[in-house]
């Protein structure tokens, strides 16, 4: 491996962060000279130029990572507060690769998307994106609990800062309410990884932040750490469980923990809602899988129908609510929570093929929710509302509008050959093969999607045009025909040829079913007659 690969990850996790701040830097010592400081079609163009390239350093990472591999690849190890156990400590497994590529893509789109939606504070704005994706990225990659929590905390202050500045009219409202949802979460999941801690220090005698030792050494890490079924109430698998759970369920969001989402979509910015819904949401699929099911594997799986019966909730709950709202960003929103319920269906089968379909499933999602929020955007800087009833035959004057929105549209509902589909499908299947009642509750889900999805898709785009101000929209201009082609491209791609990604994702999901599987053994044989069992063993 080479001095570039050796420290590819820091340097996708802290090139935006590096640019923003040198943006700022040199706007400040112009400042100091007499001078007016940097312009900010210079911000924007840096901006971009540091995010694009951020992503063709990810196309290395995805280029460079071995899919035979299930441990953890491009490891980087440093002592950072050692006497405490706290290291800088990164890597990527099958399960965060695709997630920081999916990250990396989006921010140079979002940013495109945006040249001219945002008009004021731009360079206030450029800073906060990049900064946001420094955080998106260091919580994807890291492996020490301690860096783990600082990089997800740190991701809240510019998402609030986006929603409360270039937001709606309620956007000072939809930021606290955002802030303050995912704070309470975090503050929990802060106190449980201190137990932990604790709990480690007293087994180990070592004090150590790492969720798994690195390759080259043997000290004992978090998971080594048995965690009691029974006990001490605040040290038992499932208060710390319900601690991690509450922090990721409310980022999910699952029902009913998401009524803060809806607010932060609807008046964030057309970039932030992109982001939100493309990358943080993700969040919280994602901790459950890298820290929720590994560190209480008995809990989680005792635990499972409970978050099967909530998973299907939200699908059906998310698809009923979509289809009476009026609003179409709002509309888009509730389908997030549908779409993410079918995420944590997939993860709560605990196989291999759900898994593998959740997933995959996040960045479908991403990709997919993420254009429909780019195409409403569109639509609302043309119209300024984002009614349904405000519109209809939107397709005469703004045919390859329509035909994006309609490509977008069918990915959203799981159309087959579109990338949604492949993700639905593995998911149901995963389910399907433990739990076929739940399945078949979810599949009314995709049902439902196609209902609200296609009636929106009509009333906006097709009849007759009522209103003169719909005969005058103009259709896309080159920079939104590049950023939608580029979006849609991997929304094809993963539909008709998801190989290459699912490759590169089955072998870290079957080596974590295994590990939660066989950790929930050992960990429940304790409980009940003691660790000497497991010396016994041959």
């Amino acid at each position: 491996m080479g001095f570039f690969d050796q420290y590819l990850l820091t340097i996708l996790t802290f090139l935006p962060l590096g640019t923003a701040l040198g943006l700022f830097g040199s706007g400040a010592l112009a400042l100091a000279m007499g001078r007016s400081g940097l312009p900010p079609a210079l911000w924007r163009a840096v901006g971009l130029s540091s995010a694009g390239l951020n992503f063709l350093l990810s196309l290395r990472l995805f280029a460079a990572f071995d899919p035979t591999v299930t441990g953890m690849q491009m490891v980087e190890y440093g002592a950072w507060i050692p006497e405490y156990g706290i290291n800088y400590y990164v890597g990527v497994d099958g399960i965060s690769l695709l997630l920081v590529l999916l990250t990396t893509f989006l921010m140079p789109i979002v940013l495109l998307s945006s040249w001219t939606d945002i008009s004021r504070s731009i360079k206030s704005y450029i800073f906060f994106m990049l900064f946001l994706e420094t955080g998106m990225i260091g919580t994807f990659v890291a492996l020490n609990v301690f860096q783990f929590y600082v990089f997800w905390e740190v991701m809240l202050i510019p998402m609030y800062f986006i929603i409360g500045i270039w937001g709606g009219p309620r956007r000072i409202y939809a930021a606290v309410k955002f802030f303050l949802f995912t704070m309470v979460g975090s503050l929990l999941m802060l106190v449980a990884i201190l137990v932990i801690y604790y709990l480690s220090l007293e087994q180990t005698g070592t004090l150590n932040f790492d969720l798994l030792a690195p390759p080259w050494s043997e000290v004992p890490a978090l998971l080594d750490t048995v965690i009691p079924v029974e006990g001490v109430w605040w040290q038992t698998q499932y208060w710390l469980f319900a601690a991690f759970a509450l922090a990721f369920a409310i980022k999910v969001p699952m029902v009913p923990l998401h009524t803060w989402l809806p607010d932060a979509h609807v008046e964030a910015p057309t970039a932030g809602s992109v982001v939100l819904a493309g990358v943080l949401l993700k969040m919280g699929t994602y901790g459950f899988l890298r820290f929720a099911l590994p560190l209480f594997p008995v809990a989680a799986i005792d635990l499972t129908p409970w978050f099967l019966g909530l998973s299907v909730t939200g699908i059906i709950y998310g698809s009923l609510v979509a289809m009476i709202q009026a609003d179409i960003k709002k509309l888009v929103a509730y389908s997030s929570v549908a779409h993410l319920g079918f995420v944590m269906l997939g993860i709560f089968a605990l196989n291999v093929q759900g898994m593998n379909g959740a997933v995959l499933q996040m960045v479908n999602h991403g990709l997919s929710t993420g254009a429909l929020f780019l195409l409403v955007g569109m639509l609302y800087e043309r119209r300024h509302t984002r009614l349904i009833e405000n519109f209809g035959g939107v397709a005469r004057p703004m045919p390859v509008f329509a035909c994006f929105f309609g490509i977008v549209t069918m990915s959203s509902i799981g159309l087959p050959m579109l990338n949604g589909f492949v993700g639905e499908f593995l998911i149901l299947l995963g389910t399907f093969l433990v739990y076929p009642g739940w399945a078949a509750l979810a599949t009314s889900g995709v049902v439902l999607a196609a209902a609200y999805m296609l009636w929106m898709f009509r009333r906006v785009m097709f009849g007759p045009v009522d209103i003169e101000e719909n005969r005058k929209l103009i259709d896309l201009n080159p920079r939104e025909r590049l950023v939608l082609v580029a979006i849609v491209i991997p929304i094809i791609w993963i539909g008709v040829y998801p190989e290459p990604f699912l490759r590169r994702i089955e072998p870290s999901v079957s080596q974590l079913v295994e590990d939660v599987r066989s950790r929930a053994e050992d960990q429940a044989a304790i409980a009940l007659v003691g660790a000497d069992v497991l010396e016994e063993r041959p």
